[in-house]
């Protein structure tokens, strides 16, 4: 059964329990990273749980990330059926994954303010079903849906928060998506026991600007799988404890992508005359965060049973 793990912060105290509902029963364990929380396994945590009859209320504490600021951050793109398609592209063409990666620096809190710099003017938005990993690797893997249990402790929420006119016309995913605030994680780091992996492919992920629906897509949609995924990726990258996957976003980012056709054609213009062009195209769309918008994410299964809780989040200019 999944057990559904919260980091949060009483005065200057942070602690580790289980959240039920809106009741956080506190975890005697002596933890300071999700490693250390991971590496203390499922069972022994279901187990020290139940040793507890005290509680808190969600509204007395500050919750924080789940995944502490030592862990990797490891992405996938372009992962959704649709997004691909409105990509311009044929999602069953697609052979290899999209991989790169963010700053742990960009890792935040699940509510509070995401910083807009002052030099970005497209900040983007993606909801991303993130995998916690929790198997170390020295190695490349083969992992399958019969072992992918050993290499996924569980899953939050993950916003991959892109600054587009750095990321696209600087041709700088891991600069583009790594400022501070540009990775918010949590609240719940829900853990999975081995036969509930086939939620992974069962999540409705929802993200709302200004209470209006922006992304709205099923992980069941994915391109690419996170046995297959894990196993892609476990060639050019080790695990830890704790690090996690951000398995890519579903249709409805503030970025429009051009057509096929208009690439073609500014493809034969002058570097800084092409990009020039794509920022102004890129300006007319309403879509792109500002100062004061308010962000609202949400994952869960259709039947209730997985419920990884909401971020929230106010756009903040960088003072």
């Amino acid at each position: 059964m999944s057990l559904n793990i919260v980091r949060y912060q009483t005065h200057e105290t942070i602690s580790w329990g289980v959240l039920t509902q809106n009741k956080i029963t506190p975890l005697a364990i002596p933890c300071t990273t999700t490693a250390d929380l991971l590496a203390i396994g499922l069972k022994a945590l279901q187990l020290e749980a139940q040793k507890k009859t005290s509680s808190i209320d969600i509204s007395q504490v500050t919750l924080l990330s789940p995944i502490t600021a030592n862990a990797k951050v490891l992405c996938q793109g372009a992962n959704y059926r649709q997004h691909i398609i409105d990509s311009g592209l044929d999602p069953d063409a697609q052979s290899f994954n999209m991989f790169f990666t963010k700053s742990s620096a960009s890792i935040t809190d699940p509510s509070g303010s995401i910083i807009k710099p002052s030099h970005v003017k497209l900040l983007d938005y993606e909801i991303e079903l993130t995998l916690v990993l929790g198997k170390k690797t020295t190695q490349a893997v083969q992992v399958t849906d019969r072992n992918l249990h050993e290499y996924v402790a569980g899953i939050c929420i993950g916003n991959d928060v892109s600054a587009r006119d750095v990321q696209i016309p600087q041709m700088q995913f891991h600069k583009g998506k790594s400022y501070r605030t540009f990775c918010p994680l949590g609240p719940v780091l829900c853990l999975l026991a081995p036969d509930e992996m086939h939620y992974l492919n069962e999540l409705n992920l929802t993200l709302k600007v200004n209470d209006e629906v922006r992304q709205n897509d099923s992980s069941s949609n994915l391109v690419f799988k996170p046995a297959e995924t894990l196993t892609e990726f476990s060639q050019i990258a080790n695990f830890e404890l704790g690090d996690v996957l951000m398995t890519g976003t579903p249709t409805g980012c503030a970025l429009g992508l051009p057509s096929p056709a208009i690439v073609r054609l500014t493809s034969l213009l002058p570097e800084q005359k092409k990009w020039q062009l794509f920022k102004k195209s890129q300006h007319r769309r309403s879509q792109y965060l500002q100062a004061g918008d308010r962000l609202e994410l949400s994952i869960r299964s259709s039947d209730g049973k997985i419920d990884l809780g909401r971020q929230l989040h106010t756009i903040v200019d960088a003072g």
